[in-house]
Protein backbone atom coordinates (compact mmCIF):
# COMPACT_ATOMS: atom_id res chain seq x y z
CA UNK A 1 0.00 0.00 0.00
CA UNK A 2 1.07 3.57 -0.68
CA UNK A 3 -0.56 6.60 0.90
CA UNK A 4 -0.22 9.89 -0.95
CA UNK A 5 -1.00 13.35 0.41
CA UNK A 6 -0.82 16.46 -1.74
CA UNK A 7 -0.27 20.01 -0.55
CA UNK A 8 0.64 23.41 -1.91
CA UNK A 9 -2.46 24.28 -3.88
CA UNK A 10 -4.18 27.63 -3.66
CA UNK A 11 -5.33 30.75 -5.46
CA UNK A 12 -2.83 32.58 -7.66
CA UNK A 13 -3.01 35.24 -10.34
CA UNK A 14 -2.25 34.45 -13.94
CA UNK A 15 1.49 34.49 -14.51
CA UNK A 16 2.20 33.40 -10.96
CA UNK A 17 3.77 30.24 -9.58
CA UNK A 18 2.94 27.44 -7.18
CA UNK A 19 4.81 24.37 -6.04
CA UNK A 20 2.80 21.27 -5.25
CA UNK A 21 4.15 18.53 -3.01
CA UNK A 22 3.08 14.92 -2.70
CA UNK A 23 4.24 13.10 0.41
CA UNK A 24 4.25 9.31 0.21
CA UNK A 25 4.21 6.67 2.90
CA UNK A 26 3.87 2.92 2.84
CA UNK A 27 5.82 0.74 0.43
CA UNK A 28 9.20 1.92 -0.81
CA UNK A 29 8.60 5.23 -2.54
CA UNK A 30 11.87 5.08 -4.43
CA UNK A 31 10.66 2.01 -6.38
CA UNK A 32 7.64 3.81 -7.87
CA UNK A 33 7.42 5.99 -10.94
CA UNK A 34 5.15 8.90 -10.09
CA UNK A 35 2.74 11.10 -11.97
CA UNK A 36 0.66 14.24 -11.64
CA UNK A 37 -2.83 14.50 -13.10
CA UNK A 38 -5.46 17.22 -13.01
CA UNK A 39 -9.20 17.42 -13.42
CA UNK A 40 -11.19 20.56 -14.05
CA UNK A 41 -14.95 20.74 -13.42
CA UNK A 42 -16.85 19.00 -16.19
CA UNK A 43 -13.69 17.67 -17.84
CA UNK A 44 -11.87 14.37 -18.01
CA UNK A 45 -8.85 13.69 -15.84
CA UNK A 46 -5.78 14.86 -17.71
CA UNK A 47 -2.14 13.74 -17.57
CA UNK A 48 0.22 16.53 -16.51
CA UNK A 49 3.68 15.08 -15.83
CA UNK A 50 5.48 11.88 -14.86
CA UNK A 51 8.88 10.89 -13.54
CA UNK A 52 10.81 7.64 -13.28
CA UNK A 53 11.70 6.15 -9.92
CA UNK A 54 15.24 7.51 -10.13
CA UNK A 55 14.12 10.92 -11.38
CA UNK A 56 16.30 10.56 -14.45
CA UNK A 57 13.49 10.72 -17.00
CA UNK A 58 10.47 12.99 -17.10
CA UNK A 59 7.49 13.44 -19.40
CA UNK A 60 5.08 16.34 -19.77
CA UNK A 61 1.79 17.09 -21.43
CA UNK A 62 2.21 19.56 -24.29
CA UNK A 63 -0.04 22.04 -22.48
CA UNK A 64 2.43 22.41 -19.59
CA UNK A 65 5.79 21.73 -21.24
CA UNK A 66 8.23 24.55 -20.54
CA UNK A 67 6.13 25.89 -17.65
CA UNK A 68 5.89 22.95 -15.20
CA UNK A 69 8.69 20.86 -13.72
CA UNK A 70 8.28 17.53 -11.97
CA UNK A 71 10.96 16.38 -9.55
CA UNK A 72 11.36 14.02 -6.62
CA UNK A 73 13.38 13.61 -3.46
CA UNK A 74 13.51 9.93 -2.59
CA UNK A 75 15.18 10.68 0.75
CA UNK A 76 12.08 12.67 1.71
CA UNK A 77 9.56 10.37 -0.01
CA UNK A 78 8.20 13.38 -1.85
CA UNK A 79 7.44 14.31 -5.44
CA UNK A 80 7.01 17.93 -6.50
CA UNK A 81 5.36 19.86 -9.29
CA UNK A 82 6.74 23.35 -9.82
CA UNK A 83 4.22 25.36 -11.82
CA UNK A 84 5.29 28.65 -13.39
CA UNK A 85 3.56 31.08 -15.75
CA UNK A 86 0.20 29.79 -14.61
CA UNK A 87 -2.83 30.35 -16.79
CA UNK A 88 -6.56 30.34 -15.93
CA UNK A 89 -6.89 27.11 -17.93
CA UNK A 90 -4.55 25.44 -15.41
CA UNK A 91 -7.33 25.68 -12.80
CA UNK A 92 -8.12 22.16 -11.60
CA UNK A 93 -7.75 19.67 -8.79
CA UNK A 94 -4.24 18.24 -9.02
CA UNK A 95 -3.56 14.67 -7.88
CA UNK A 96 -0.39 12.68 -7.60
CA UNK A 97 -0.25 8.98 -8.30
CA UNK A 98 2.14 6.06 -7.90
CA UNK A 99 2.55 3.67 -10.80
CA UNK A 100 2.00 -0.07 -10.60
CA UNK A 101 5.15 -0.82 -12.59
CA UNK A 102 8.62 -0.12 -11.23
CA UNK A 103 9.88 1.12 -14.59
CA UNK A 104 9.20 3.85 -17.12
CA UNK A 105 7.02 6.93 -17.21
CA UNK A 106 3.32 6.58 -17.79
CA UNK A 107 0.60 8.85 -19.19
CA UNK A 108 -2.37 6.52 -18.85
CA UNK A 109 -4.28 6.76 -15.54
CA UNK A 110 -4.71 3.00 -15.66
CA UNK A 111 -0.97 2.58 -15.11
CA UNK A 112 -1.28 4.05 -11.63
CA UNK A 113 -2.33 1.98 -8.65
CA UNK A 114 -2.39 4.59 -5.89
CA UNK A 115 -3.84 8.09 -5.87
CA UNK A 116 -3.90 11.02 -3.52
CA UNK A 117 -7.02 13.02 -2.70
CA UNK A 118 -5.90 16.06 -4.62
CA UNK A 119 -5.25 19.74 -4.03
CA UNK A 120 -7.14 22.62 -5.64
CA UNK A 121 -5.28 25.07 -7.86
CA UNK A 122 -7.18 28.16 -8.97
CA UNK A 123 -5.65 30.68 -11.36
CA UNK A 124 -7.43 34.00 -11.67
CA UNK A 125 -7.23 36.17 -14.77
Amino acid sequence: QVQLVESGGGLVQAGGSLRLSCAASGRTFSSSPMGWFRQAPGKEREFVAAITKSGGTTDYADSVKGRFTISRDNAKNTVYLQMNSLKPEDTAVYCCAAASSMYGVWRAPGAYAYWGQGTQVTVSS
